[in-house]
């Protein structure tokens, strides 16, 4: 999409009427929007806040900058009497917030001079929605379950109706579980981005010891497009994709060679190439949930491939592994957000008291030696 140029909202005088007062609001929401294009915000993400600004206005029924917290009360209110999810409520106030902060920043000395008001936040402490997760935690499987699952349909895979979609499966759940891939970055692969440790002749410093797979379509903030990271295949996941490389991926076809053709392919062929199609989301999700509903049958319609991400940081975090290295294996910009991620035992305070003490105690004992 494209935004037309607007005008310098600089002016000396007032606004002499309605007319005026309407052109000058959609000015602003212009040039928010504009702003949004300029920090690479995708079209969609800017559609999206621009819905929601004029959505905000109708509902206000007067100009934006005599707005306050007590109309942002009203309208969050309103989306929740309507039954909207708390994530759809949450995304809603955030935007609005992004906006009055971006008109008090950039042009609260022009909204004064042209109206006589002095805008402010409407979207404060008070009123801001809590992240979406306030609603219901995310709690995911214990691991001695996640054990179960896997360790059932792993040894269920040679006899399985069809192999090719089940070991298709069974690696891209084993990709969510193991190093927390989300389910967009896993059908993204291709096989290029497997970048394997070659051994001591082959050794390369920024491959790691396990090597790495290089996520090019991970998930951007407020909709910035792509972002990138290379995810070590830590856990055995690159003995996982070297199985697959070697033992599978060519029975799907002869693009098992191609670097550009994607790692998780479909079974359905282009019309045109007759190459393999890319496996879809909702292709690697039907798999995950016909091996939870044989072996795991108490988690059926409750365990999602975002539920195995979450599994993946409680585990890891269990195991020793810090916050900020899980954040970055799961891509996260925020470290808040990793911490939402990680569900502990109820006894976890008393057993990390306790390991702290043995390591005190151990320190002691060298000194005193």
């Amino acid at each position: 999409m494209s935004l037309a140029v607007v005008r310098n909202l600089a002016s000396p005088r007032r606004l002499q009427n309605a007319a005026e007062a309407e052109d000058f609001e959609q000015e602003l929401v212009d040039q928010f929007l504009l702003a949004g294009v300029g920090a690479g915000v995708t079209d969609s993400v800017v559609c999206q806040e621009r819905s929601l600004i004029f959505e905000f206005l109708r509902f206000l029924s007067r100009p934006l900058w005599t707005a306050g917290p007590e109309d942002a009360d009203r309208f969050l209110a309103s989306q929740r009497r309507g039954g909207l999810a708390h994530s759809t409520v949450q995304r809603k106030a955030w935007a609005l917030a992004s906006f009055y902060d971006f008109l008090i920043a950039r042009y609260s000395g022009d909204i004064h001079a042209l109206t006589g008001y002095v805008v402010e936040q409407i979207v404060d402490e008070f009123n801001r929605p809590a992240k979406a997760e306030y609603g219901a935690p995310r709690v995911p499987p214990s691991t001695a379950e996640v054990e179960e699952l896997f360790g059932g349909w792993r040894q269920a895979l040679p006899q399985a109706r069809k192999f090719l979609p089940s070991a298709r499966d069974y690696l891209a759940a084993s990709l969510w579980r193991r190093v927390g891939l989300r389910i967009g970055e896993t059908v993204m692969l291709d096989l290029r981005d497997w970048r394997p440790d070659l051994g001591e002749h082959g050794k390369r410093p920024d491959l790691g010891e396990h090597g790495k797979l290089h996520v090019r379509f991970g998930k951007g903030s407020r909709g910035r497009g792509p972002k990138t990271r290379l995810v070590p295949a830590i856990d055995e996941v690159d003995r996982l994709i070297t199985w697959w490389l070697a033992e599978v991926r060519h029975q799907f076809g002869d693009d098992w060679d191609d670097p550009d053709a994607p790692l998780l392919p479909s079974e359905r062929r282009d019309p045109m190439t007759g190459r393999c199609l890319r496996a879809g989301d909702g292709a690697l999700r039907q798999g995950l949930a016909q091996a939870v509903d044989r072996h795991l049958p108490k988690w059926s319609r409750r365990l999602s491939p975002h539920g195995l991400r979450h599994s993946c940081a409680s585990r890891l975090y269990e195991q020793g592994m810090d916050l900020k290295a899980i954040q970055e294996l799961l891509g996260h910009e925020w470290l808040s957000t990793t911490t939402r991620y990680v569900h502990v035992h109820d006894d976890h305070v008393e057993q990390a008291w306790a390991a702290a003490n043995q390591r005190v105690s151990a320190r002691l004992d060298a000194k005193a030696r």
